[in-house]
């Protein structure tokens, strides 16, 4: 996904974090300057992209343990519950938010442990902001502030969580489909990018996404 999104926002002024909220979130920094990563085969784009921490997949578990439904249907339940300031401080104690990016998780490298002994609303409420937090602090290890952030994956319909990064990073959050993208088909559009720049033979993995040494491609054609 990360040169995906660094060709999507070759025109736009950078730098731009394109974060994604699935199961896990992830979020990619495209920096100022040519996108050459993107369309060369030099490989060199200003990227930075990594796993923030947790997305959707506490919330879903936390919500059809208590209400039997998969999801936080619109975030009501959250919305009736309060924070636990103490609880999210221990959540984000974890030690891989002080890794350097770029890295990545699994959706189990986080469970609900700490917040079993709240109430049904407040867990809901503190395991959102326990993905803002954590969304919050991986803004940190930025090369420069984004300019603005483009939100994709389901969570962008969760209105618990939306305009939270907004107060906290102080820059503009916006839905992928304010910017002219279908939140809903990224990952799709971006399979058949990555197919053309494997057949071109054009870096699908550079540094700053995965931490190769050196830019490189993969993939191999099987035409029938």
């Amino acid at each position: 996904m990360p040169l995906f999104h660094a060709a999507l926002a070759a025109s736009m002024k950078r730098p731009v974090a394109v974060l994604n909220i699935g199961g896990v979130a992830n979020v990619t920094w495209v920096g100022e300057g040519a996108v050459k990563g993107t369309a060369g085969a030099a490989g060199n784009a200003p990227v930075l992209a990594f796993d923030t921490g947790p997305g959707n997949a506490l919330m879903d578990d936390w919500a059809l343990k208590h209400t039997g439904q998969a999801v936080d249907q619109d975030g009501a339940l959250a919305a009736k519950g309060k924070v636990s300031d103490a609880v999210l401080a221990k959540l984000m104690s974890h030690p891989y938010f002080a890794r350097k990016a770029p890295k990545s998780l699994d959706r189990n490298d986080f469970d609900a442990a700490l917040v079993q002994a709240l109430s049904p609303e407040d867990g809901a409420a503190t395991l959102a902001a326990f993905t803002v937090a954590s969304i919050v602090k991986a803004a940190e290890h930025f090369p420069a502030p984004a300019r603005r952030w483009i939100v994709a994956g389901g969570g962008r319909r969760n209105p618990v969580l939306d305009g939270r990064p907004h107060r906290k990073t102080r820059r503009p959050v916006a839905p992928a489909e304010r910017a002219g993208w279908n939140g809903d088909m990224l990952e799709a559009q971006a399979f058949g990018y990555l197919a053309v720049r494997s057949v071109r033979g054009l870096p699908l993995s550079v540094p700053g996404t995965t931490g190769v040494k050196e830019p490189v491609t993969g993939g191999k054609l099987y035409p029938k």
